[in-house]
């Protein structure tokens, strides 16, 4: 499966506060992304930070545009940084945004995505009120998002998206979820895994992350080692072979008494 990620970090900026976790959160991504978790190679990703050197609305503009060129199975963009919203859309800025209009806007991000051959464009954005993207330009707040396209953003259109300790909380709990927190039974970590775990760990009164998809099923983001081996998964149709069935227990089953166990009850042999 060809998979590609494009990840960017942004904490110095000319004409805003400079922000503390947004390189460490971009790193943190970029790694997790990387590998699977038996080591095997998963995301081809590009880092995108403003560790070294600035990051300026011309590099992001075509890095966005260049991973949503050309056709693989999942295109993958992650932005943390500096976000604003307005009346009519919202914005992602560069380190040289001159002001809360001069930025990257939301919908030139879901636009390219939308129009992408990949097989599944995922977005995620750790900024503050990224929950705007993907709603109609008109103000309907309706989605609009084509087969194939999911938005994952750190808070709603109304809220900011907190930093702590150094890191993004949003962030923090992305990688946690793609380190196995979100995993199903079959060591898959899909958007909708990321998104459930991450909703269960923020309370009612904190930043809310914000989850729209269109799509008929999920393609696993990374694959963690299954709480449950496989080959033990598959013996269940030998103790179920049918819908409904029931495995009835007999004494057998019960544990070797010994004589730390004076006390208990006796089996019931009944």
């Amino acid at each position: 499966m060809r998979k590609k990620a494009l990840v960017i970090g942004v904490n110095s900026y000319r004409h805003f506060p400079p922000l503390r976790g947004c390189v460490n959160d971009a790193e943190a991504v970029a790694a997790v992304l990387a590998r699977n978790g038996d080591g095997t190679k998963n995301f081809d990703v590009r880092l995108l930070t403003s560790k070294c050197d600035v990051v300026s609305k011309l590099v992001l503009r075509e890095a966005i545009r260049d991973l949503f060129r050309g056709h693989c199975d999942v295109a993958l963009l992650y932005f943390a940084g500096h976000g604003h919203v307005d009346s009519v859309d919202g914005y992602i800025f560069a380190s040289d945004s001159a002001n809360e209009l001069d930025g990257i806007s939301l919908a030139d991000i879901v636009n390219p995505a939308n129009d992408s051959s990949a097989t599944s464009r995922v977005v995620v954005l750790d900024s503050c009120h990224a929950g705007r993207a993907g709603d109609s330009r008109s103000g309907s707040r309706c989605a609009e998002l084509k087969d194939g396209m999911t938005i994952l953003t750190a808070s709603t259109a109304e809220q900011p998206a907190a930093e702590i300790s150094g890191g993004g909380v949003f962030t923090t709990l992305f990688v946690d979820a793609l380190q196995g927190g979100a995993a199903n039974l079959m060591g898959e970590i899909t958007p909708g895994g990321v998104y459930a775990h991450i909703d269960r760990s923020l309370g009612t009164w904190e930043q809310r992350p914000v989850f729209k998809t269109n799509v008929k099923s999920f393609v696993p983001l990374r694959h963690v080692p299954p709480p449950i081996a496989a080959a033990d998964l598959r013996r269940l149709t030998e103790f179920f072979p049918s819908p409904g069935a029931h495995f009835a227990l007999d004494p057998t089953f019960e544990p070797e008494r010994s004589s730390a166990d004076v006390g208990l009850p006796p089996p019931n042999l009944s």
